[in-house]
């Protein structure tokens, strides 16, 4: 009797500020990132992920989503393509202080984050919105993004 094998992808991300772990959410891989995944495991016709972008969007992410609703700033991952340890990808950027930039006493209410394979444009891999965090202009933040493959 054959079982079918269902295969699902996940992410969990784990948001720093100034060292400190202050939320630890889930994500979402949308549509055009298991087409991503898809392509690497064929061709290897994508380019791998490459850059992570924080924004000030609100709007729950759904499995359509290509970009992000308000980008604040796109930077590029700690290790291109993310470091893989069986099955899952981990991808680590760390916004510095002012990054995006802001003068005190204002601050960036980042509360959308995303996973792209280019500096500008590219595809998404996953959107995740999340709680405000008030990132101000001295604050540093270490987003870390595992995604699982099960």
């Amino acid at each position: 009797m054959n079982t079918p094998n269902k295969v699902s992808v996940t992410g969990r991300v784990k948001i720093f500020m100034n060292g400190e772990l202050i939320r630890d959410i889930t994500n979402l891989v949308v549509t055009a990132g298991h087409g991503f995944i898809a392509s690497r495991m064929g061709s290897a016709s994508d380019t791998v992920m490459t850059h992570m972008a924080i924004g000030t969007g609100t709007t729950a992410a759904v499995i359509a989503d290509t970009t992000l609703e308000t980008e604040s700033t796109r930077q590029a991952l700690a290790v291109s393509g993310g470091t893989v340890s069986t099955n899952t990808v981990t991808y680590e950027r760390t916004f510095a202080a002012d990054d995006p930039d802001v003068t005190a006493p204002a601050v960036a209410a980042i509360t959308e984050a995303g996973l792209f394979n280019d500096a500008t444009t590219g595809t998404m891999l996953a959107r995740t919105v999340f709680p405000v965090i008030n990132k101000g202009e001295t604050d540093v933040m270490t987003i870390s993004w595992v995604v699982t493959i099960s």
